[in-house]
């Protein structure tokens, strides 16, 4: 079997999943590489890559894809690292930042902001600005581990995914595992095996974690209780919806 090309997020919520691939002892003959969420997407379909965690708002952009096994980084109710920050309701907000690391809360965001909220709101990226440096009429989407610390120095915290389940009531898939063409049948088998050691391994994965900027016990509780890891019929429900809400409104 040839050596199969990983490409993985590097964000906290993921240790579990890279866990299992890289320490499992179970999968053979890969290359494995981190990204941004974002760039997970591109790798793959520049060919950079033959399997990637790609953030579901990115789905869009491949002409075809497979889903593979049955993990991904979701949520069922609250995330608390996929979150709109603001010192002001939602609907006071003029203005929007997006942070462009993964274009799945971009779009999340915004399906939110028409179905949900029911707001109109100018969207501007957040690179180059002080997200902590905001008018009062302004808002950020901010994503993985740099929502640490944060929804402290707001007065609004908005958690993406829990309004997606008050909107839906539904899970979320934030990122799937996807590959462009098929996959051998072994590698298959060990890929899912490995993920869900990982995954049954959740404590002793935090040891890949580097400058924890929460403690220990809080990333525990994280990836136990905030993170739900199982693709099942919920979640691919609710990837579904959120996919045709794409389509409609043409992101």
């Amino acid at each position: 079997m040839n050596t199969i090309r990983i490409s993985a997020v590097s964000y906290y919520n993921t240790l579990p999943l890279i866990y299992g691939i890289s320490q499992s002892g179970i999968l053979k003959n890969y290359e494995l590489r981190l990204d941004v969420p974002s760039l997970c997407a591109v790798r793959l379909l520049n060919d950079e890559a033959d399997i990637s965690l790609v953030p579901v708002g990115a789905l869009p952009s491949f002409h075809e894809y497979n889903l593979i096994g049955k993990h991904c980084i979701g949520a069922v109710g609250n995330v608390k690292t996929v979150l709109l920050l603001s010192n002001v309701p939602v609907n006071q907000l003029r203005k929007i930042y997006l942070d462009t690391d993964s274009r799945t809360s971009v779009v999340l965001v915004k399906v939110l902001a028409k179905r949900l909220w029911k707001v109109s709101v100018e969207w501007e990226s957040l690179e180059g600005k002080d997200p902590l440096n905001l008018a009062t009429d302004e808002g950020v989407v901010l994503i993985g581990d740099k929502t640490f610390g944060k929804p402290n120095k707001f007065n609004f915290c908005y958690d993406l995914a829990g309004c997606w389940h008050e909107l839906t009531g539904l899970p979320f898939v934030f990122a799937a595992w996807i590959s462009t063409r098929p996959l051998p049948a072994e590698f298959s088998q060990q890929f899912e095996a490995a993920l869900q050691w990982g995954v049954q391994h959740k404590e002793q994965s935090i040891s890949l974690a580097k400058n924890l900027v929460i403690s220990e016990a809080e990333l525990i509780h994280y990836l136990k209780y905030d993170i739900s890891f199982e693709l099942d019929d919920a979640k691919k429900k609710g990837l579904e919806l959120f996919l045709s809400y794409l389509r409609e409104d043409r992101y």
